[in-house]
């Protein structure tokens, strides 16, 4: 499938002309809560994601965005994003100008956003179907790491959330119940 974006070499000039910024090993490069109206785009390095105090994704891959939802929505960062290494970021200030203005990083951003939105429909229906199947919760949190790893900025993980700990109230239909279902 081609890529939307026009341009791949346009694309990392464009980000070559960002400024660059350098952040020590565990910094704070985005706050939960904050604000920023920046879009950063890694250089090198690694970061960790988290929200409501559990890493979500290690992130390495060159080219991951951050503070894309909330430049969109405009609304205050959802997770924190730490530095694991020192890293460096190219930054767009005025996020929102460089979205409008810019239909390749518009693009860009777009096409994450969305390949991750189609991965959570698809999951979504996996996960229910399983449920209905009355799958066990083994099989459920299977489909949840997944889910995961293809939602992840860079299809990495550093830790799995432990489901079954999450929903301990889930239990599985017993045979009655799945008879009367058929």
């Amino acid at each position: 499938m081609p890529s939307l974006i026009p341009d791949a070499a346009a694309f990392e000039r464009r980000l070559a002309g960002l400024p660059v910024v350098k952040h020590p090993a565990r910094e704070a490069v985005l706050s939960a809560g904050s604000k920023t109206g920046k879009l950063l785009f890694l250089r090198s390095g690694s970061v960790e994601v988290v929200k409501d105090g559990m890493q979500i994704a290690n992130v390495s891959a060159p080219g991951s965005v951050f503070g894309e939802q909330a430049v969109l929505l405009d609304q205050p960062h959802t997770a924190d994003v730490r530095t694991l290494e020192q890293s460096e970021f190219y930054v767009a200030d005025d996020a929102q100008a460089m979205l409008a203005g810019d239909p390749t990083v518009a693009l860009y951003v777009a096409a994450i956003l969305a390949r991750r939105l189609d991965v959570a429909n698809r999951s979504l229906i996996e996960v229910k179907h399983q449920l209905q199947a009355g799958e066990s919760l083994s099989v459920i949190s299977k489909t949840v790491e997944k889910v995961e790893e293809q939602l992840c900025y860079s299809g990495r993980f550093a830790t799995k959330v432990p489901w079954a700990d999450l929903v301990p109230m889930y239990e599985p239909p017993s045979e009655r119940d799945k008879i009367g279902r058929r």
